[in-house]
């Protein structure tokens, strides 16, 4: 059994963002996301359908030419293939990414 705490050694790195794999089985990854507001923006398209929640902090993202803006307790679902880039982010955005692969997979691909 393992059991852990969300907030438990969740300070942001000093640049970028820091991916913690919480959970590989199967097809299902989760992953928590320590963001930095010292970021450098990159588009992201992923062979895996991603659900996120931002449990702290404020974001805005582009999501296929669109900006999203989020704050704590809000989730997004992206569909595979779906171009997303973080844009901004508030210092010590914490993140929940759930990543289902199509096959019994354990490949994160550590991006929101």
């Amino acid at each position: 059994m393992q059991t852990g705490n969300l907030f438990a050694n969740s300070s942001p790195p000093l640049k970028g963002e820091r991916f913690d794999t919480l959970l590989a089985h199967r097809n299902l990854v989760i992953e928590r996301i320590v963001s930095s507001d010292r970021i450098v923006s990159s588009e992201y398209v992923q062979s895996q359908d991603e659900w996120v929640v931002l449990l702290r902090g404020e974001a805005v993202l582009d999501v296929a030419e669109e900006n999203i803006a989020l704050k704590s307790g809000d989730y997004l679902f992206l569909p595979s293939t779906t171009p997303h880039t973080l844009l901004s982010v508030s210092v010590g955005a914490l993140w929940l990414a759930l990543h289902l692969h199509e096959k019994n997979s354990h490949e994160s691909s550590s991006a929101l």
